[in-house]
């Protein structure tokens, strides 16, 4: 070969971890097929799109005049970032405004400027959302309101009553009682998951410029983008993230911050304790068996210092809570979807809404057996071996979604970029305009 020529490319079957990825996308198809079939035919798999928790049902709104053109300008912005600003404090504050307009977007291209807050009080969703249960903290009295929180759960709307109470106590701390405010405060924390995905990825040791595009698949994100305005779980996943970024750091200090992180974040959801299990995987992976061990029980000994105070201070029962919170699940729809089809389906509908591009990318990272891809693997699988969570986790994944944008960075080639972003923000705004989720 002379000097300077390019090697020749080698054919797609044959890149790393493409196996994988092909097997694993006729599972999917597959699943997808069979959820269709049955309930074409009648059948019953609690959902109207299994595996996806949507309803067919386009509906435009006015707002589309705008909207389409500003996702056109985030698309812009964002490949700006990607190749031409150097510093990256700018790229972090960059990223963050390109996903608020992307997911501001996205949701009025639909519903308009009210679907920015509507879901926490407008809609019919409202009444099942976190500030109807407000009033019951005010009228116990913090104290009070803690130490029953378990009996008094199953008395509070399902969401609320499927949680821990860190929510409904945020929002009494900082006296918001309007859909609006609440809105604006679970948008501007959700899209923090951005610029913290990059934070995610140095941390593990990925370079700096594919970091970048981490953070980039997930501010494009479809379920990102159609659940980050109008779903709590787009703020929890922020919360899960930024203890996941101190976990897998190296130092003493850095994992017992990330302890209390975890715990503060857990007192939010209890899912986002799999982030845990996530952080001591990487670290397992990347670094042996003796940190992993050490970055565990640091971990298990922030969870049981944070709770024990918890409990001192106010009687807050944390495993009568989880207990609540099973019985909730139990007696909603979830319980009526059988286990065997959505322990395929569970997983199917978190990859087809995270994005297809970024799900193909990370399913050939689990192929080369990527620390990260590993670890997010081993999450999903005792997450529907256990089938707490069946259907609906395009939105209650939400927090794995950076985790699987780490991943697929490690492989995703930069001059693709332009296509794969596109990709996303089409997938996201034919998903809005074409379906409706009930958020």
């Amino acid at each position: 070969m002379q000097a300077g020529a390019r090697a020749p490319s080698r054919p797609w079957r044959e890149l790393p971890g493409t196996r994988t990825a092909l097997v694993l996308s006729a599972l999917g198809l597959a699943t997808v097929a069979v959820g269709l079939i049955v309930q074409g035919i009648g059948g019953n798999l609690g959902t109207k799109l299994p595996p996806f928790f949507a309803f067919w049902e386009p509906q435009a709104d006015s707002a589309v005049i705008w909207g389409v053109p500003l996702l056109a300008l985030a698309l812009g912005a964002a490949l700006a970032l990607l190749r031409s600003v150097p510093n990256p404090v700018a790229f972090l504050a960059g990223s963050l405004l390109v996903a608020l307009a992307a997911r501001l977007a996205v949701a009025a291209i639909r519903d308009g400027t009210d679907g920015f807050y509507a879901v926490f009080g407008l809609d019919p969703e409202g009444g099942n959302e976190y500030l109807p249960a407000v009033p019951s903290l005010d009228s116990l009295g913090l104290h009070d309101f803690l130490d029953r929180f378990a009996e008094l759960a199953p008395t509070l709307p399902i969401h609320p009553s499927a949680h821990p109470p860190g929510t409904i106590l945020m929002l009494d701390a900082l006296s918001i009682d309007d859909p609006r405010a609440f809105a604006a405060l679970t948008i501007a924390i959700g899209a923090c998951a951005v610029p913290l995905t990059w934070v995610l990825a140095r941390r593990v040791g990925i370079e700096e410029p594919r970091a970048r595009i981490a953070a980039l698949l997930v501010a494009f994100s479809p379920s990102a983008l159609l659940y980050g305005v109008v779903s709590t779980d787009a703020m929890f996943a922020t919360l899960g993230l930024a203890a996941a970024c101190l976990l897998v750091g190296s130092g003493v200090l850095s994992r017992i911050l990330g302890g209390l992180a975890l715990a503060v974040a857990s007192f939010f959801s209890w899912a986002l304790l799999a982030l845990g299990a996530f952080s001591a995987l990487v670290v397992l992976l990347r670094e042996g068996l003796r940190p992993a061990f050490s970055m565990a029980a640091i971990a298990g000994a922030a969870l049981i210092a944070f709770y024990g105070a918890l409990y001192a201070a106010s009687g807050f029962d944390p495993l009568g809570t989880v207990r609540s919170a099973s019985e909730a699940y139990d007696l909603g729809i979830s319980n009526a979807r059988p286990y065997l089809y959505w322990l395929f389906g569970s997983p199917v509908a978190f990859a087809v809404a995270l994005g297809i591009p970024t799900a193909w990318y990370a399913a050939r990272a689990l192929g080369t057996r990527d620390s990260v891809a590993v670890a997010l693997a081993a999450i999903v699988l005792v997450s529907v071996l256990i089938g707490l969570t069946k259907a609906e986790t395009e939105r209650i994944w939400l927090f794995m979604g950076p985790l699987a944008a780490v991943a697929a960075a490690t492989l995703v080639p930069e001059r693709r970029m332009p296509l794969i972003l596109s990709l996303l923000l089409a997938q996201a705004a034919a998903s809005s305009l074409l379906l409706d989720t009930i958020w």
